[in-house]
């Protein structure tokens, strides 16, 4: 079993702290990707993982043993790096077969090793080639083999997209999950990258500034944020926000542009007074004549994405999206309805952005602005 545990882990350099105590379990042949912006904290928690940083406060264990003291090659980990990190001077097949021609294995076993693992991820015919004369893909591919050909316990991925172009991204998505499926190893990936989260991901963890904001399926995490920070980093177009306040009295959220949510009584006595964030993502929308919807907004301009187009309005000088499939035309500055889906509303109080769960059941309607 190779379960990751890390349990009140802290990092600082010098007085600045950089990850809080972070709590996370990975499970035996888990692939989880850490997912935050540049600066959150989540490539020093993989190295800290790998024994690259030490830490500063807290527990790591991998597959039941602390690891806090041991080195990097005690941990049963293999890491791919942004960069690749392959030695220059060596062929494909060196630069494959390198841990174990170190480890002592004998040449005939280790070269059987190497081609069998080079024939996994598709590099037979480079084997006498030296990285300087392949493809950014075609590198990654060494480096994930190298590290594949060492039958670690787990696999730690840190961006190792991010020097690609968008076609091969996706190529080499789908080969590192292939890999996963095939050998079952635990995996951990890093990357600023939702689309690549999304579609790697077992569990994704959202981190914001060296603390942990979500853990969840992609799945859990698109439909049901933890946070402001989460349902406005995930999703593409991203999620819209409006500030509105919970009335007791008149048992609603009501809206900047005099607009409403109705909820029931007990929801509005429950969070009366709560100043609120209302995220509704633009392919929950649909846009309709002004004032037969429950907003209007003014339209500012257009973008085409092929299969739906996306719509820029204003609503109370606030910048709003709406994905339509309809395509209607518009000029700029008319006046546009907006009819949203309340079932996949998304509450979140003003203060810490923390979700306020609204029972959709309860949820009756927004009344039309005017």
């Amino acid at each position: 079993m190779a379960n990751i545990d890390i349990r009140r882990v802290t990092k600082s350099y010098g007085k600045d702290e950089v990850i809080h105590g972070v709590d996370l379990t990975v499970n035996n042949g888990e692939f989880v990707v850490i997912l935050g912006p540049s600066g959150c904290g989540k490539s020093t928690l993989l190295r800290m993982i790998a024994g690259l940083e030490d830490i500063s406060g807290g527990e790591i264990s991998i597959a039941g043993t602390v690891v806090n003291d041991l080195e990097p090659r005690q941990r049963g980990c293999a890491m791919v790096f942004q960069n690749y990190a392959l030695y220059p001077h060596m062929t494909v097949a060196e630069n494959i077969g390198y841990a174990l021609k170190v480890a002592g294995m004998k040449k005939p076993e280790r070269l059987d090793k190497v081609r069998a693992v080079a024939k996994s991820v598709g590099l037979e015919e480079f084997m006498d080639r030296k990285p300087g004369q392949l493809s950014g893909g075609q590198r990654q591919r060494v480096a994930m083999a190298r590290a594949i050909i060492r039958e670690p316990k787990v696999f730690l991925f840190d961006e190792p997209l991010s020097n690609l172009d968008a076609k091969l991204r996706v190529q080499m998505r789908h080969e590192i999950r292939r890999i996963h499926n095939r050998i079952k190893a635990t995996s951990v990936f890093v990357t600023h990258d939702q689309h690549e989260g999304m579609t790697l991901a077992d569990r994704m963890v959202i981190m914001n500034k060296g603390t942990i904001d979500q853990v969840g399926t992609p799945e859990e995490v698109y439909n049901r944020p933890a946070t402001v920070y989460v349902a406005g980093f995930i999703g593409s177009p991203a999620m819209n926000f409006l500030s509105g306040q919970i009335s007791a009295e008149q048992g609603a959220i009501l809206l900047a542009d005099d607009s409403r949510i109705e909820i029931s009584g007990a929801q509005a006595r429950t969070h009366v007074g709560a100043l609120v964030q209302l995220g509704l993502r633009p392919e929950d929308m649909t846009l309709c004549a002004p004032g037969a919807g429950h907003l209007t907004g003014t339209f500012d301009f257009y973008e085409e994405l092929g299969s739906a187009g996306l719509y820029h309005l204003m609503i109370e000088d606030v910048p709003f999206t709406v994905l339509s499939s309809a395509k209607p035309r518009f000029q700029h500055g008319d006046p546009v309805g907006v009819l949203a889906d309340l079932s996949k509303l998304h509450v979140f109080r003003a203060q810490d952005g923390v979700r306020i769960d609204m029972d959709a059941s309860v949820t009756r309607q927004m009344e039309p602005a005017e």
